[in-house]
Parts: structure tokens; C-alpha cells; sequence
């Protein structure tokens, strides 16, 4: 996926953006800072690339006495008992430590790349590859589906949003960091990926046959017999901004003041993207979501850029579920805490936070630094975004095709109620 024509405001010339493990042709986590190390890459912002950087001082109030103990016990008593095994390198011994003390943050987004997934890693996120067309995260533990996207392989298989993935080609999924999952999804078009998926209780395994995945990105028109008109976001790309801007076009120039901006499934991408979106509802400054530090560095609140376009009358319904993550998440936040929008659907998915990738003697160390935090304060990280009004989506629903949180959303714009 290429991102070089979107380029960001702010320090430093480069790319912001909320990232996404995309079993498509990216792979990352809930947003990815990177900067400017050769090759434009997916998802980036304005930290720069740290490298070599790294204060390598130790820390004197750690007492390593332990590690060094298990360090030459191994190295004293260890026997090969298998014909296949070898001797781990001083250097792998590292990257094994270095492994272990990023999971025992037990944050499934802060892990370490040894140098052959670390070059797989940054691959994925500078090229194009085949997959299988869905999102997927640990949410509570476990591998989740996000979504499916539209017209997309998993979509075709019946992959559905919240499916847990208990194995990938019958191996265990358990504490499998989201990268790691997505790199073994991923592989040559035309080849075969089985996953054993748990649903309601009931385990099912799905074989999906990879593709280059080509996903829609926008799909808008009027409904005649309401006067709704309404758009829909697969995912925010570098192209999302521009195609928006086309469908809320042909909105003004239908008549219509009853517009849904449907982000139902929708994982997420670029944070530009979102921004560029919301200018069109909020005016010029107003907050759209701030990257909280922690108080490690200075905030940075992303701000509208005012278009402020919107036809004086209209009313507005942002339609999310649980398939609506990181950037869907920001801007619906955004319109709600503004209550410029009235949000319909499920809770969001809960996608909040930022990566930045370091390098370390050839592998990449991934490490959560901020979080995403809407106008109004709220953790989108592990809480979603809840809607103004709750319209579940039942079993009956989908076997008679009707779609109820759109017919609320028809019912609220034209009856105000």
C-alpha cells in the first residue's frame, strides 16, 4: 500500500496515521510511529526512526543476579537431546531475553521482531502481498476477528466480526502476538489458509484461498422513498480523504439533509484520513483526538482543518459495531463528543493505542507509547465508543436480510425520534 502522496501537518514532513492488523496487504497494531529511514511505510508519524540511538545505560537498580544464573546454568548443563536441534548463538540468547521481557508487559501490541521477522515485518508494511481480507487483534487474551472486509476472501467464507481464532493451520493461536497471527495468515495468492474459528460456543474451521485483496472504499447514494442519503467506509486509506470528499459531494448536491455515514465493519486505517473526514462536521481547531504520552513526551492533539461544509439542517447518524475500530473509532468519537452526530449501532471495537518501532541489531522492537483519547476524554483503548443509541443485531435479523440498525438510523432522521 502505497502512502507517499498523503503527507501529514505537523514536525517533521511525515506520515501520521492509526494503524491496523490488516490480514491484507499490512500488518501492524493499533497505530505505528515510524519516520523517515529509506521507504515511505504504512502508518507513520512524527517521531523519527530511533535506530542506534538507544540508551544502552544500565539500569543499576535491577538486580540481574537471576538472569545470569539461568544464563550459565544453561550454558553449563544444557544437552542437545534431538538430531535437529542447535545451540542458540549469544546473539539469539538476546533476542530470546529481549522477547520475553516485551511480553511480560503483557501488552499484545508491544513485542520484539528477531532480524528474520523483523524483515518480514517491514515488508508487509511497504508492499503488497496477498491475504485474506480481514482485521483481527487479542482482545481480552484472545485472537479476534475485528472484520471481514467487504467482498474480500474471509468476507466470502463467512469469517464474521468477533469470531476467535483458537488455531491458524492447526496450530494454537494461544499467546500469539497479532503480528506473529498475521504473517501466518498471509501468504501466496492462490494457497490455502485453515483457521479453526470458536463462535457462540461452537468451533468451525474455515479454509480460505488467499487473494490480492483489492477492498472498496466507498459507497454512497440516496434512498428515494426516505430522502437518506447515505456513505459508507470499508477503511480509511491514503485515498479515503479524496473519495469521501467525491460521495459528500454528491450528498449536497442531492438535496438531502438526512445523511448516515456508515462505519460498520470498518477497521480503521489513516489518521489523516479521519481527521480530513470530520473537517467536514467540525469547526476550524476544534479538537478530533489527542495521542496521550502518558506525560512521557508533550501531547499532540490532532485539530479539524474546518471545512465545516456541512448543509445548515442537516442531521447526522454514524452508524459503528464492533467491527469499527482506531480510526472509525476517532472520528465517530469525535462527532459525538461535538454532538454534531447521533451515533447508532453497538459498541465499537476499542482500538486505542500507538507503536513505535525500534531497531535493534537488525531486529525491531514494537512498544506502545501513547493512547488515543477523544475530545471529551474518553479511553478509546479497551472501551470503545459507545452509541447514542443501541440497536443489537439479532440472529432473526440477518436470516430475513434486514438490516435494523440502518432502518433505525432511516427512523431517527426522518421522525426525530
Amino acid at each position: 500500500m502505497d502512502i507517499s502522496g498523503k503527507m501529514s501537518r505537523g514536525r517533521g514532513g511525515v506520515v501520521r496515521g492509526v494503524g491496523f492488523a490488516l490480514v491484507v496487504a499490512i500488518a501492524f497494531g493499533a497505530g505505528l510511529f515510524m519516520g523517515n529511514s529509506g521507504s515511505t511505510a504504512a502508518v507513520i508519524t512524527n517521531i523519527p526512526f530511533i535506530g542506534d540511538g538507544l540508551d544502552a545505560t544500565p539500569d543499576q537498580s535491577v538486580d540481574l543476579t537471576d538472569f545470569w544464573k539461568a544464563w550459565n546454568a544453561l550454558e553449563e548443563r544444557y544437552v542437545i537431546t534431538h538430531a535437529s536441534s542447535t545451540l542458540p548463538s549469544a546473539k539469539d540468547k538476546i533476542f530470546g531475553a529481549i522477547a520475553g521481557l516485551s511480553a511480560s508487559y503483557g501488552d499484545p501490541y508491544t513485542v520484539f521482531f528477531p532480524p528474520e521477522e523483523a524483515k518480514q515485518f517491514a515488508e508487509s508494511i511497504s508492499g503488497s502481498f496477498a491475504g485474506v481480507g480481514m482485521e483481527i487483534d487479542v482482545k481480552e487474551g484472545v485472537l479476534t476477528v475485528v472484520a471481514p472486509l467487504k467482498g474480500t476472501p474471509a468476507e466470502a467464507a463467512g469469517i464474521k466480526a468477533g469470531d476467535q481464532i483458537a488455531a491458524i493451520d492447526g496450530r494454537s493461536t494461544d499467546g500469539l502476538a497479532t503480528d506473529v497471527a498475521v504473517s501466518k495468515i498471509r501468504g501466496p495468492a492462490g494457497t490455502e489458509v485453515h483457521l479453526t474459528i470458536v463462535r457462540g460456543g461452537k468451533v468451525l474451521t474455515i479454509t480460505i484461498v488467499r487473494e490480492t485483496i483489492q477492498v472498496p472504499e466507498t459507497d454512497d447514494g440516496l434512498d428515494a422513498a426516505s430522502g437518506v442519503y447515505h456513505i459508507a467506509l470499508f477503511q480509511f486509506t491514503a485515498n479515503s480523504a479524496d473519495l469521501f470528499n467525491q460521495a459528500f459531494t454528491r450528498f449536497k448536491a442531492s438535496g438531502s439533509k438526512k445523511l448516515v455515514i456508515d462505519l460498520r465493519g470498518d477497521p480503521g486505517g489513516y489518521l489523516d484520513a479521519a481527521v480530513d473526514i470530520a473537517s467536514h462536521f467540525l469547526p476550524k481547531g476544534a479538537p478530533v483526538v489527542t495521542e496521550d504520552f502518558d506525560g512521557k513526551q508533550e501531547n499532540i492533539v490532532h485539530t479539524s482543518l474546518g471545512y465545516n461544509d456541512l448543509p445548515v439542517g442537516t442531521k447526522t447518524v454514524v452508524l459503528i459495531d464492533g467491527g469499527s475500530a482506531s480510526a472509525s473509532e476517532i472520528f465517530a468519537g469525535a462527532l459525538q463528543d461535538a454532538k454534531v452526530a447521533t451515533l447508532i449501532g453497538t459498541k465499537s471495537f476499542g482500538k486505542g493505542s500507538v507503536q513505535t518501532l525500534l531497531d535493534l541489531d537488525g531486529g525491531s522492537l514494537k512498544i506502545t507509547v501513547a493512547r488515543w483519547v477523544t475530545p471529551a476524554g474518553n479511553w478509546i483503548m479497551g472501551n470503545g465508543v459507545t452509541p447514542d443509541i443501541i440497536v443489537p443485531v439479532t440472529e432473526a435479523d440477518i436470516a430475513a436480510k434486514h438490516d435494523a440498525q440502518m432502518a433505525r438510523a432511516v427512523q431517527f432522521l426522518t421522525t426525530g425520534k
